[in-house]
């Protein structure tokens, strides 16, 4: 938050100086606002501009372009604005180094004016406060947990149920591993339903016998 709040009033601070800067000499005591912003792409020459038709066009889309940055903590438009003052700067710098032969810096006025620092000043302000600000914070979408827990109405899972060893779907309920109508692998005997098994049914279990309680097979 206060990397966005220093960045931002870093990135007003440099627009602020971008759009005056035309308003003061640039060079010889020419002010920015007289050159054409079409002798940028074509040569300077002594023509006189209209304000918005001059050098101050460029400087003030940057100005929007940085407001609107600012507005929606983007690091990529307030850089964007910088780039623009900066490259309008350099290509008048160019274009009068190619109709005065040369550009000098003076004390009296002649020469490069202050209009052409605060230009640049404005540029690298554009471009401390696009480093400076955050932007904006990112949010991470989690996907959905899976479920810990089928549902009640959902297929009946396969495979072994708890404590049993035989898969659902088979005739052996009881976890013996060997299901109805084969050979017992013990006795050799075809099994059939057995007695109810405790704990496994909701009916107690039927002993052995003749139902009278008493076992009938002989012992061991």
């Amino acid at each position: 938050m206060i990397r966005n709040v220093v960045g931002s009033v870093l990135a007003l601070a440099g627009a602020t100086a971008a759009v005056w800067s035309p308003f003061r000499a640039w060079y010889d005591g020419r002010h920015g606002s007289d050159y054409p912003i079409g002798d940028l792409f074509t040569g300077i020459t002594d023509d006189k501009a209209d304000v918005l038709g001059s050098i101050l066009l460029p400087f003030a889309f940057a100005a929007l372009v940085t407001l609107v940055g600012v507005v929606l903590r983007s690091r990529l438009l307030v850089a964007l604005a910088g780039v623009i003052v900066l490259g309008f700067t350099v290509l008048w710098m160019v274009r009068v180094g190619q109709a005065e032969g040369s550009l000098v810096v003076s004390g009296d006025g002649r020469g490069l004016g202050d209009g052409v620092a605060n230009a640049f000043g404005g540029g690298v302000l554009l471009l401390l406060g696009a480093l400076v600000m955050s932007g904006r914070p990112r949010t991470h979408r989690l996907p959905p947990a899976a479920p810990t827990h089928p549902t009640l109405d959902g297929p009946r899972p396969t495979g072994t149920p708890y404590g049993t060893g035989a898969p659902y779907g088979t005739d052996d309920p009881h976890g013996t591993g060997v299901p109805y109508g084969t050979e017992d692998p013990y006795g050799g005997e075809t099994r059939s339903m057995p007695y109810a098994a405790p704990g496994r049914f909701d009916v107690p279990a039927e002993p052995p016998g003749d139902g009278t309680g008493r076992d009938d097979r002989p012992p061991g």
